[in-house]
C-alpha cells in the first residue's frame, strides 16, 4: 500500500513547495509525489493534466492519496466528483490536508457510503463556485490595474501579500479555517487576514495594480 501526494498549482497560486510542506506539517509522508504546475482553468480534466493522469493511472486499491483539498483534483463539479468516485471505486482513501477530510474507499456499510458521497457532492459543488469566483476576483483586479496604465494615479499602499499568501487566506477563510490559524501558516498579521476576508476583490486589485 502506497501513500501518493498529488498537487497542482496555476500560475497565480500557491507554490508546489508550499503545498508539499504543509502536507508534511501535517504529518503526512509520501512513497510517491505527482505535481502539475502552471496547469490551471475550471474547464480543464484532471485526466489533461499530464502528473494528474498519470497518478489516477498509479493508484490502487488500498493506497491513500493527500491533497491540500478536494479542488485538486478538478476544479468544476463533474470532474472533481467522476474522479473522486473512481479512486473510491477502486478502494483508495482520499485525505484532505484542510480540514483533515478523510474519504474511506474501503467502506461497504450503505449509510456510511451515502454520507460520504452526499458530503463529496457538496464540496465538489464548493471547489467549483470558489474557483468560478476567484477568476471574477481576479478580472476585476486585471481591468482595475489597466486603468493606472498611462496614467500617474495614486496605486494606495503596498500590499503585505503576495499572490501565494492571498490563495492560501483564499482557500483557508473559504474552508472554516481562522484567522490565527492563517497568520501562523502565512506569517502575515491577523489584521491582513482579516482585510482580505472583508473585501477579496480588492485584495486582488491591490496585487494587480503593483503588479504582483
Amino acid at each position: 500500500m502506497q501513500t501518493v501526494f498529488y498537487a497542482r498549482v496555476s500560475t497565480t497560486d500557491q507554490t508546489i513547495e508550499h503545498q508539499q510542506r504543509q502536507a508534511e506539517d501535517a504529518g503526512h509522508r509520501f512513497d510517491r509525489v505527482f505535481m502539475d504546475d502552471g496547469e490551471s482553468g475550471i474547464n480543464k480534466k484532471l485526466a489533461d493534466r499530464p502528473a494528474g493522469k498519470e497518478m489516477m493511472g498509479y493508484l490502487r486499491a488500498g493506497d491513500s492519496l493527500v491533497v491540500r483539498w478536494i479542488d485538486r483534483l478538478g476544479r468544476n463539479y463533474e470532474d472533481v466528483t467522476s474522479n473522486i468516485r473512481e479512486l473510491l471505486e477502486r478502494g483508495v482513501i482520499i485525505k484532505t490536508i484542510i480540514n483533515g477530510m478523510v474519504f474511506d474507499g474501503s467502506t461497504t456499510d450503505p449509510m456510511q457510503k451515502a454520507v460520504r458521497d452526499a458530503l463529496v457532492a457538496f464540496m465538489s459543488a464548493m471547489a467549483q463556485a470558489q474557483g468560478e469566483a476567484t477568476k471574477i476576483a481576479q478580472r476585476a483586479g486585471i481591468e482595475h490595474a489597466k486603468a493606472f496604465e498611462g496614467e500617474a494615479k495614486y496605486k494606495g499602499r503596498k500590499p503585505a501579500y503576495n499572490r501565494a499568501q492571498l490563495a492560501t487566506v483564499r482557500d483557508g477563510l473559504g474552508h472554516g479555517m481562522r484567522a490565527m490559524e492563517l497568520a501562523k501558516q502565512t506569517g502575515l498579521s491577523r489584521s491582513t487576514i482579516y482585510r482580505i476576508k472583508d473585501d477579496y476583490i480588492a485584495a486582488e486589485k491591490a496585487l494587480a495594480t503593483w503588479g504582483k
